[in-house]
């Protein structure tokens, strides 16, 4: 288990290089994340094009998702050596949940929320950045969805190796 935790806390870190990557020459590389009220306006204001938004998106998401989709399912069974659907289940369900609780609660609450990393000049007025009703599907992203992509990949693994 402890395995699991300090997996969980690679998938965090890369999760925080994706996002400071995005970043690197100003929030405006990362409005991808932000609501569609702010992309709108970046994108009038003439800061970035809706094309590199998507490919942005693309980018980032094809990077991370990456990192969970592949990486951590190959990691519980060829590093941890994890065995049957529960052990597998479990492990990933760990990782994950480290993960998802450090971007809900570092990256969206901390990071996004009280610092001024990710604001824009001109679009002050469309903060917070991360509405309620999106912080709500985002913690119900991570604590269902979640366990429920470990219980998948889990399965797949069971029932293919």
């Amino acid at each position: 288990m402890i395995l699991a935790i300090i997996e969980g806390l690679v998938l965090s870190f890369i999760l925080l290089l994706v996002c400071v990557i995005n970043i690197q020459n100003g929030p405006v590389g990362g409005v991808q994340y932000y609501e569609e009220p702010v992309k709108k306006r970046v994108v009038e204001m003439g800061l970035i094009t809706k094309e590199q938004i998507k490919k942005n998106k693309l980018c980032s998401g094809a990077v991370f998702m990456s990192a969970l989709l592949i990486a951590a399912p190959l990691t519980v069974f060829f590093v941890n050596k994890a065995t049957g659907f529960t052990e597998r289940f479990i492990q990933l369900t760990i990782m994950y949940m480290v993960c998802g609780l450090f971007d809900r609660i570092f990256i969206d609450w901390y990071w996004v929320g009280h610092t001024k990393a990710w604001i824009i000049p001109g679009t002050e007025d469309l903060m917070p950045y991360i509405h309620k009703k999106t912080w709500i599907q985002k913690w119900v992203a991570t604590c269902i969805g979640y366990p429920l992509v470990a219980a998948i990949l889990s399965g797949i693994m069971h029932f293919t190796c």
